[in-house]
């Protein structure tokens, strides 16, 4: 079952058509010189992209026109995450994006405009994957789809499970008041992590096809140049993850799980305890790669990296690597997670982040066992 967080800024847009140049501060104002809300019927035309998929969804909102009153018109499984104050504002989004957090949703949908980016950004930053539906009267952010029915294409693409590119999208925002007055000054707030139509940037031979080796340098060269000296990594098992340790320069055991810090090897082939002891005294982040065919990303030749130590290091830390070509063989088929505890496996559960390239990564499901026993 697919997790969609659902928000809607019902004041998102109303300043437009009555020339006020936004609507931060001006809702009331708009609405008394004829202003119609136009956020919830852009957001149903994006969800109408998804009701084919409606069995697949269960959608978490807040109440009313926060988006609970939309969701239930379209017949959609919901369940209400907050209560909506009256009227509406920012720190109605703000709690809601706090309670998808809990929830851990695979994706928040919303409709807004550049402030409503903002509030999102404040609170999710890059955890969860989001995207806008374009509803604001300014737009300078990069977290919106092109249109309304473009966000529900992507959206519907991510439920069935289909491969997506993902982008550290940037959320901008200008200052209205001096924007009424003719100066647009634009800010940088952050950025968030969005999905979008598959795009194929990384290394490729003639002919157009992946070259495996190409590719796993270029994930290699991917993450080598993000890793902080500051955080050990534990490095799984595989061929992706031994491409990894070639380039550091550093011995790897291909089917056992090492250990290393300022790109320094520490220790070599670790039990599940030397694992736990160390895991426990540096903040750690846990590299590793899925089977191939298979889509294990535990419980198949990694028994090291037992339900204690995966607590330990948090489902945050997980750093996933694998090419694109791996990925499609699993065609559609969510990756697994068979820790032999039931409730980590759930736990593990939801689209992650996973590094495809150099400067490329797709968003891509696991799933847990549970789901294939239904």
């Amino acid at each position: 079952m697919f997790k969609l967080g659902l928000i809607i800024n019902p004041l998102a847009g109303l300043g437009g058509t009555v020339a006020l140049k936004g609507s931060d501060g001006v809702a009331e104002q708009a609405m008394a010189l004829g202003a119609q809300p136009k956020a919830p019927q852009r957001m149903r035309t994006a969800l109408t992209e998804l009701l084919p998929l409606a069995q697949r969804l269960r959608v978490y909102t807040g109440s009313g026109v926060l988006g609970q009153d939309l969701a239930q018109q379209l017949g959609l499984d919901t369940e209400l995450l907050h209560h909506a104050s009256q009227p509406t504002d920012a720190k109605d989004t703000r709690a809601l994006a706090r309670a998808m957090l809990e929830q851990q949703v695979d994706l928040i949908l919303f409709a807004g405009g550049d402030g409503t980016a903002r509030d999102l950004c404040a609170e999710v930053g890059q955890r969860i994957p989001v995207l806008g539906v374009p509803a604001g009267v300014k737009i300078h952010s990069g977290v919106y789809g092109i249109s309304p029915t473009a966000s529900g294409k992507v959206a519907a693409q991510m439920v069935r499970g289909e491969l997506l590119s993902v982008t550290e999208g940037e959320v901008r925002d200008i200052d209205e008041v001096a924007f009424r007055q003719g100066q647009v000054r634009a800010r940088y707030y952050g950025e968030m992590l969005v999905p979008e139509a598959l795009r194929y940037v990384q290394a490729v031979k003639m002919g157009g096809q992946e070259s495996e080796e190409l590719v796993l340098d270029d994930i290699a060269a991917e993450l080598t140049e993000s890793m902080d000296p500051d955080w050990q990594y534990v490095m799984g098992s595989g061929s992706t993850v031994a491409a990894i340790m070639d380039q550091l320069g550093l011995d790897n055991t291909l089917l056992g799980v090492d250990l290393i810090r300022d790109q320094q090897l520490l220790a070599q082939d670790l039990t599940e305890a030397q694992l736990l002891a160390a895991v426990r005294e540096v903040p750690t982040k846990l590299v590793l790669t899925l089977i191939g065919g298979q889509g294990h990303l535990f419980g198949r030749g990694n028994q090291q990296l037992s339900p204690a130590v995966i607590r330990a290091i948090g489902r945050d830390n997980l750093v996933l690597v694998a090419s694109k070509s791996k990925l499609e063989a699993l065609t559609g088929r969510p990756m697994v997670a068979d820790t032999g505890d039931a409730e980590l496996d759930r736990a593990l559960s939801g689209h992650y982040k996973i590094i495809t390239g150099y400067r490329d990564a797709v968003l891509y499901p696991l799933a847990d066992l549970s789901d294939f026993e239904e």
